[in-house]
């Protein structure tokens, strides 16, 4: 169930990286250009990720009984959810994208290059905001090698198409920072295609008639949302503060911000494959719990939590030994800004496991027992009162090296992993959301 799941999170975070990788090689500027530009779009992709694994809650929970019916449903209210956020940063990226840069950068250079950037990948939004929900209700009914596939085009795409825009190869123009996203938005375009041709042409399972996906009875639409909307806000409330810790680093220097956006770049790559198993706890244990069987599902969970200590421990030993081989590839980046990437990929290569238990407690196990309200609350704190405050403390007034401003940072997952998991043993989350629907 993970292995796909890892391998899709794989190659959909292996996009940032082959912007980083190909811009790299036009200096420091474009990388700390696309480090500004991109946040706006990890802040969405946060947003849909809360709000797509707060549907899955239910989409689990009514695949353990095969609700199929139930299933299309929630699909639709997650569609239509996501459309509308995906509309209103459309409107913005396209046509106010100063707005978003303003936040992470002030230097007139860099925010030039990033406007640009925000406003070719606008488009993404729109994309996104549909596929996001399909996929995410793939893997709910054990369907993870199909968002696989789809990715990995779109990986193909996106890197082709950006050696096209990026260089102007092929008799392409060269366009540089701009040719970067505008490779990306093809690509997501190109895999929401794929995605609707594999499931309504061949009459996928979760494929139906548009009715299939509304009518929704009474109460069905509230209990959903007062599930996926905590959810949401969780992530958001994680997405905005952790993309400002960029901005605060980026106060630091040129130099600072690219080795903190590379580095961001290829800690995505590991992070994410292994946060696979969250999403395989979430879909999983939702399973069980959905078909009744309540002490099954706590169980699994523990086990659960076992496995995220030895993945995040392998997973973050591999990054910090493979550092200076991937830094190397990296030639542009001056041998300070080479120094500063090794220092913080180690430190996010030691802190790893605490990550993940924390990913696999909050996004697995509790979700799947639509325990969402606590999390988004007690994460919201940690972040906005904890972390930001630190970020800004050490990059702007302290003026640490970029390296320990990371490290004083990373000190939030300490705090998350032990009120978690005494929240895991108070065992509040194991019930059945999907009764009375």
């Amino acid at each position: 169930m993970a292995l796909p799941i890892a391998l899709q999170s794989l190659i959909g975070s292996s996009l940032g990286l082959v912007d980083n990788l190909m811009v790299g090689s036009l200096g420091e500027t474009a990388i700390a250009a696309v480090g500004a530009g991109i946040q706006p779009f990890f802040v969405f992709w946060m947003i849909m990720f809360g709000f797509s694994s707060g549907c899955a809650t239910f989409m689990a929970q009514f695949w353990g009984t095969k609700d199929v019916k139930n299933i299309k449903k929630t699909l639709g209210f997650a569609i239509t959810a996501s459309s509308s956020i995906g509309l209103i940063f459309f409107i913005i990226a396209m046509f106010f994208p100063q707005i978003f840069v303003s936040i992470y950068t002030d230097n007139p250079e860099v925010k030039a290059l990033a406007i640009d950037y925000v406003r070719a990948g606008a488009v993404c939004f729109l994309a996104l905001g549909i596929t996001v929900p399909i996929t995410s209700c793939l893997r709910a009914v054990q369907q993870t090698r199909l968002p696989l596939y789809t990715s990995t085009f779109a990986f193909c795409m996106s890197t082709f198409l950006n050696y096209v825009f990026i260089f102007g190869n092929f008799g392409a123009p060269e366009l540089g920072v701009f040719g970067a996203a505008l490779a990306t938005s093809i690509a997501r375009v190109l895999e929401l295609l794929v995605v609707l041709f594999v499931v309504f042409y061949n009459k996928n399972i979760i494929s139906g008639k548009v009715r299939e996906y509304f009518g929704w009875q009474k109460g069905f639409v509230p209990k959903v949302f007062n599930n996926a909307i905590p959810t949401a806000i969780n992530e958001t409330l994680w997405g905005v503060g952790t993309s400002l810790y960029v901005a605060a680093y980026a106060r630091v220097g040129i130099t600072a911000h690219a080795a903190v956006q590379l580095s961001v770049a290829i800690n995505s790559v590991f992070v994410l494959a292994a946060y696979s198993i969250a999403d395989a706890a979430l879909i999983l244990i939702g399973q069980r719990l959905g078909a009744g069987q309540l002490d099954y599902g706590y169980e699994l969970g523990k086990r659960f939590l076992k496995i995220s200590v030895v993945i995040g421990l392998v997973v973050g030993f591999a990054l910090v030994v493979s550092a200076r081989p991937i830094i190397g590839i990296f030639s542009e980046v001056t041998p300070e800004g080479q120094r500063y990437m090794f220092y913080i990929l180690a430190v996010f290569g030691a802190t790893m496991f605490l990550s993940l238990i924390n990913s696999v407690n909050i996004v697995g196990i509790l979700r799947a027992g639509g325990d969402t309200k606590y999390p988004m609350i007690v994460e919201g704190a940690v972040v906005w009162l904890i972390g930001v405050p630190l970020a800004f403390l050490s990059a702007v007034v302290l003026r640490l090296p970029i390296y320990l401003c990371v490290l004083l940072v990373r000190m939030e997952e300490f705090i998350k992993l032990f009120i978690f998991l005494k929240r895991f043993f108070l065992k509040k989350w194991v019930r059945k959301v999907t009764d009375d629907m």
